[in-house]
């Protein structure tokens, strides 16, 4: 989990074109830094090999076999892909924590923490609604 430097983001869009391209759902997760409900996100309980794109850039953010079940009900993963994830300090609700957000739209995909598995110790845990997944055909 490193930022060496702040990036700027590589897609700009104004509300209203994000409000065309995104339900009222994921408009307010990735750019309103909403949640969702715990336990209802649609990929909680994906297990196909693939990859994990953000549901406003298409960036790819994590690969499937990052992904554990960490029982908190949403979907998480012990590592991002290198530089995809930008990282912020968030003192919202009377809790001191780190902000994930996509490097490239700076869409708030949740918030990372250091209780995780080996090898990283990490949990990035992310809205289903900030993410699109694209399984791997078997050969």
């Amino acid at each position: 989990m490193s930022n060496s430097a702040p990036k700027t983001p590589t897609v700009a869009k104004s509300a209203d074109e994000w409000r065309q391209e995104l339900s009222a759902e994921q408009y307010r997760v990735l750019r309103e830094k909403g949640t969702e409900a715990p336990f209802s996100g649609a990929l909680l309980h994906e297990t196909r090999d693939g990859d994990y794109y953000c549901a406003g850039c298409g960036a790819l953010l994590f690969k499937a076999n990052t992904k554990f079940d960490a029982g908190c009900g949403w979907p998480s993963f012990f590592a991002a892909e290198s530089d995809t994830v930008k990282y912020v300090r968030d003192s919202s609700h009377g809790m001191e924590r780190t902000e994930i957000l996509c490097a490239q739209c700076e869409g708030h995909l949740g918030h990372v923490f250091s209780d995780g598995p080996a090898p990283t110790g990490q949990r990035y845990c992310v809205n289903s609604l900030a993410l699109d997944f694209s399984a791997k055909e078997k050969p």
